[in-house]
């Protein structure tokens, strides 16, 4: 959504690369060019000319033109500001002292609220709790329905005693659902409300009445962060009419330019709490300001990541296969190498996740291009196999891959090619579980390994290399003859007198018969 934007505030960064110092008129352009960023992402002008402000302001300071690097110093000066129109501090649910925490969602039709009530409430489960999902939404055809379905899918319990399609009550379901959550020890109410096309007074009112028949702890606005502006009046109005407490953004995967969500904070004063990024239950997370202004400015977004990461693979699994890796590279087989793969692939999408690595914009079109469907390919080979050719892939000759090629769809290279990838992969995956580090990079200390390939490393750069010029290497090499001849005071610092190196030990040195006269 915000690459468009991204773009262009990399090409302002690289155009301030260099400069040693920043003029005023190098601050005034850079200004310039993000001014113009924002407002082309659908920035709201306010938010805009506040951020442009506050960013001058802070370029033309002490903080910038005292800095060894001015560039990157208005590189944090951006940063921090996004932060700041984000919502600055991560907003979490408040909970009710007495369960259940009743959470009210509110927003206009389309904008994804009963389908953000199941990622919701998934989300909630994962943590532990055991929420409700409660259908008030009895005007749009089958909304009951949906809601029901979207809570099966996630595993949580629901509510939905009237069948909607314009008939029932929903300010009474809303109250009635608060004490069957307490019956049936939910301890999370989540309420999906009727939405409209637009802002009407009928709207505001049913929302006002379920607002006021069930007091919640949290009421959510629902936004769809494709529309634009349009968000922005929205939720100005829901904020006068109706009143909520946080905002959730949906749709935020879309490739509209994502202006609302650099807005909607700033001019309604009410933080984004989540972001719902995907079509899958699991696509939702709580929304983090510091990590966005990453992900906008190509910093990455490296804590998402791990957090991703700490929940889908076990710490169990993770010890025994750097155990197994640490033994010796052929105890890893394709097994492993399949059980790795899915485990990456239940993270998500592989591109989302090399999206929040730091410095991913620059390759942004590759990204983009890389076929989810590889992983599905490799698998079925894999799977192709006989439990001993996984084991041991050596014995996989060309006969064997013709069957595995013709076992899993694929053409034969495809199988040679996978193979090869994989000897390679596990030759690098263990040497740096045996701490040899990345290919040309040192051994990690206090890993196996890794000390006596540093010391090797290290002996290798003492030896001083000859120089290539004839006249320099004649001079070097007199100068060389020079101190030995001027004897251990010419040494090298640590040498002793018998041009042994420091603290080697001496017995074993025989001296010549003229000098051991002086030792008696």
């Amino acid at each position: 959504m915000f690459d468009t934007l991204s773009d262009r505030l990399a090409s302002t960064f690289k155009s301030l690369r260099g400069k040693g110092r920043l003029s005023e008129q190098d601050i005034d352009a850079a200004a310039r060019e993000i001014r113009i960023a924002l407002l082309e992402a659908d920035v709201a002008l306010p938010v805009v000319r506040a951020f442009i402000k506050n960013v001058k302001e802070r370029a033309m300071g002490a903080e910038v033109s005292k800095a060894l690097n001015p560039s990157q110093q208005v590189l944090k000066i951006v940063n921090d500001e996004l932060v700041g129109i984000l919502g600055g501090e991560t907003r979490r649910l408040r909970f009710a002292k007495t369960a259940p925490t009743v959470i009210m969602l509110a927003g206009l039709q389309g904008a994804g609220k009963t389908t953000l009530a199941g990622k919701l409430g998934l989300w909630l489960k994962g943590q532990g709790h055991t929420p409700l999902l409660v259908a008030c939404d009895l005007q749009r055809p089958n909304a009951v329905n949906q809601l029901g379905i979207v809570a099966e899918r996630a595993g949580v319990g629901f509510y939905g005693p009237q069948p909607g399609n314009g008939v029932g009550d929903p300010v009474q379901v809303a109250k009635d659902s608060v004490e069957y959550a307490r019956t049936k020890m939910h301890d999370i109410v989540i309420v999906d409300t009727a939405g409209r096309l637009g802002i009407d007074a009928e709207l505001m009112q049913q929302a006002a009445d379920i607002r006021d028949a069930i007091s919640p702890d949290e009421i959510l606005f629902v936004v769809d962060a494709m529309i634009g502006q349009d968000a922005v009046n929205t939720a100005e109005a829901f904020r006068d009419g109706v009143g909520f407490d946080g905002v959730v953004l949906s749709k935020l995967d879309g490739d509209a330019r994502g202006g609302a969500a650099l807005s909607i904070a700033h001019v309604t004063g009410k933080q984004i709490m989540f972001a719902s990024n995907g079509e899958k239950l699991e696509d939702f997370d709580a929304f983090h300001p510091d990590r966005m202004a990453g992900r906008i400015l190509d910093m990455g977004d490296m804590l998402t990541l791990i957090e991703q990461a700490e929940k889908t693979f076990s710490q169990a699994e993770a010890e025994k296969m750097a155990a197994k890796l640490a033994k010796g590279p052929k105890e890893f087989t394709l097994d492993d190498f399949l059980a790795q793969m899915e485990q990456v692939r239940k993270m998500g999408s592989i591109s989302k996740l090399l999206g929040m690595l730091p410095g991913m914009g620059q390759i942004k079109e590759q990204i983009n291009n890389i076929d989810e469907r590889d992983v599905d390919r490799t698998a079925a080979i894999i799977k192709s196999m006989t439990p001993a050719e996984r084991q041991d892939p050596t014995i996989i000759n060309g006969s064997r891959r013709a069957r595995i090629a013709k076992g899993s769809g694929v053409e034969v290279s495809a199988v040679k090619n996978l193979v090869e990838r994989f000897f390679e992969a596990r030759k690098m995956m263990s040497r740096m579980a045996q701490g040899g580090g990345m290919p040309g990079m040192p051994g990690i200390p206090g890993m196996g390994g890794g000390p006596g390939r540093q010391k090797k490393q290290v002996k290798q750069a003492k030896g001083k290399r000859k120089s290539g010029n004839p006249m320099k290497r004649k001079a070097e090499e007199a100068a060389a003859a020079a101190r030995r001849e001027q004897g251990p005071q010419g040494g090298e610092p640590g040498a002793n007198p018998f041009g042994l190196p420091a603290g080697q030990p001496g017995q074993d040195f025989e001296l010549p018969d003229e000098f051991k006269k002086f030792m008696q």
